[in-house]
């Protein structure tokens, strides 16, 4: 295969493992009652309870509006709870109430087996030459986005 065949083979193969495995997730949050979204907010604070609106709304990749709503919905169900930032009037950090957090444990459970069931049979090594190689992938596409602004 030329490099222009496998870089258009690599680059399908790995937006259809994007699209099944965010389908695999999916269907899991909505048996669990949630909707992919909150089931990703809900496993950021598990990982990492009391984060300001603003840096979680970043490491979902969301826009603050879409979070907010996100957030509002979340709250209304008894699901997290927002606390003013000492000493700065705007920011609110989010914690979950522990409700939500069994169930967020519950996701983080299930993807943890997940993985085990979809990487299984590769070995130590290929997973760290796919993840170098991924993150290099990621950081040509922000070096992209850079130099088309």
């Amino acid at each position: 295969m030329n490099l222009t065949d496998l870089q258009a083979a690599f680059t399908a193969e790995l937006a259809a493992v994007n699209r099944k495995l965010r389908a695999l997730v999916d269907e899991r949050a909505r048996g669990m009652g949630l909707t992919l979204a909150r089931a990703r907010l809900l496993m950021e604070l598990a990982r990492e309870d009391g984060l300001i609106q603003s840096d979680l709304a970043g490491l979902l990749e969301i826009e603050q509006p879409t979070l907010v709503r996100l957030l509002d919905g979340l709250e209304r169900n008894g699901m997290i709870e927002r606390r003013a930032v000492e000493g700065d009037r705007r920011a609110r950090q989010v914690f979950l109430t522990p409700m939500a957090r069994a169930q967020a444990e519950d996701i983080l459970a299930f993807l943890a087996e997940l993985r085990a069931d979809i990487l299984q049979g590769i070995a130590p090594q290929e997973l760290e030459l796919a993840l170098s190689v991924l993150r290099r992938t990621s950081r040509n596409i922000a070096a992209g986005r850079s130099t088309a602004s």
